[in-house]
Formats: structure tokens, C-alpha cells, sequence
């Protein structure tokens, strides 16, 4: 079972990813952490990565794909994954396709989240990580606090917040591009039939977790 979350930043991509990794057992993939990853291992493709990266470049498919077709392949995702950030474009999405294809999988279900963009503005305002890379928990101060003020309940770190989440005119910025790439990749899994869109919002008291309860209901009927 191969799942893609979709969704801008802001929608609870990483809470629904987290809920449903946890109840099935199948990891959640972001090309973020398999990129540091493989250069913390020094691997061929982190080297090469890292070289776009430290330059404040996107990383080129011909790196990113392969990665995470290795990531893939590995004993823990075997039987199903939950993929966070990957695809981001059509283009992507029909190399994943053809990879997949390869294994002799494919892409079973996209969930794509989506939350009326003030709301999403906000979020992303008050949203605070975990300073911990290893622990990578987030919160939001008005919807998900900490237990302690700027601690970490999961391993006590220091919450920080990332500092393209400070600035309103950045994030509008962000979500627009997010729009005018994504867009077509929802039209791309939408003309296969696998895409589920879910809305969260306060205003319909529908959060992420609710999203996940129905998702793994879903799953369980299929």
C-alpha cells in the first residue's frame, strides 16, 4: 500500500502521516529526512545531493528519485509507506509511476488535505518544531501546545520556530506556489481515481486526527 499525502503547508499533512504510520506500522517517507540521511551516511547519492542543498538549490529528480526508490525497497516499507513531500510535481509523479512499476507496485490511495487559507496562515504562524532532529514533534500554540511552555513533551528539547513560519508575506508566497505546482498533480491522481480530498478546519471542528480516524476506516473497509 503506497500512500501520498498532498496538501499545503499548514493543512496537518505531518499529523494525519504520523497517526496513520503509527496505527499500520508503515514508516512515513519525506525526501527531507532521506536526503539527510544519505549525507550523514555519505553516501553516493547524499554527496551529490548535498552539493545542490549547501547551495540553497532544489535537488534534481535524477538524485531524488533514486533515493527514494532505495528508501522504498527497504525491509521496513515493504508491505506499505506514507509518502510526506514526494511527489511535488506531475512531472514527478510520473517518474514515481514508473518506478513503482518496476517494483511491481503502485500508488493505492493520495490524500489531499485541504484547510480555507487564513486558517492555514495562522497555523503556520504559531506553529512551533521540535529543535531535536531526531524527534522532529510539532505543535501549534493555540491548537496543540506544549505541556511546558517552549519544551518538547516527547523529549524535552527546545521548541523553535522555522524562520520562513514568522513572516505572513512568506507563507502567502509559499502557498501560492504551492497552488500553481500542485494543482496539476491533484488533476494527475484525480484522472486515476485514487484521490481522496479531505478538508480540515476548525471551523467544521474536523482536525487531522479526525481525517486519520476516517482514512484508516476507509483502509480497513477496502
Amino acid at each position: 500500500m503506497i500512500i501520498i499525502m498532498l496538501g499545503a503547508q499548514g493543512t496537518g499533512k505531518g499529523t494525519v502521516a504520523g497517526i496513520l504510520s503509527q496505527k499500520t506500522g508503515w514508516p512515513q517517507i519525506s525526501t527531507g529526512d532521506i536526503f539527510r540521511k544519505n549525507i550523514s551516511e555519505g553516501t553516493e547519492l547524499g554527496i551529490e545531493a548535498n552539493k545542490y542543498i549547501a547551495n540553497g538549490n532544489l535537488v534534481p529528480d535524477e538524485i531524488t528519485v533514486p533515493m527514494v526508490k532505495a528508501r522504498l525497497e527497504e525491509d521496513d516499507a515493504k508491505d506499505g509507506a506514507i509518502l510526506d513531500g514526494f511527489p511535488r510535481t506531475k512531472e514527478q509523479a510520473e517518474k514515481l509511476d514508473s518506478m513503482l512499476a518496476e517494483m511491481g507496485r503502485k500508488v493505492d490511495l493520495v490524500i489531499n488535505l485541504i484547510t480555507p487559507r487564513e486558517e492555514v496562515i495562522t497555523r503556520i504562524l504559531n506553529r512551533r518544531v521540535c529543535s531535536n532532529q531526531q524527534c522532529k514533534a510539532t505543535y501549534n500554540l493555540t491548537m496543540h501546545p506544549p505541556k511546558v511552555e517552549g519544551i518538547c513533551d516527547k523529549c524535552g528539547a527546545k521548541l523553535v520556530q522555522r524562520e520562513d513560519d514568522s513572516n505572513e508575506e512568506s507563507i502567502k508566497t509559499r502557498l501560492n506556489i504551492y497552488d500553481e505546482k500542485t494543482k496539476p498533480l491533484v488533476d494527475f491522481y484525480q484522472a486515476k481515481g485514487v484521490v481522496t480530498t479531505q478538508e480540515v478546519s476548525e471551523r467544521i471542528n474536523r482536525l487531522g486526527q479526525d481525517v486519520a480516524e476516517d482514512v484508516l476506516k476507509m483502509l480497513k473497509n477496502n
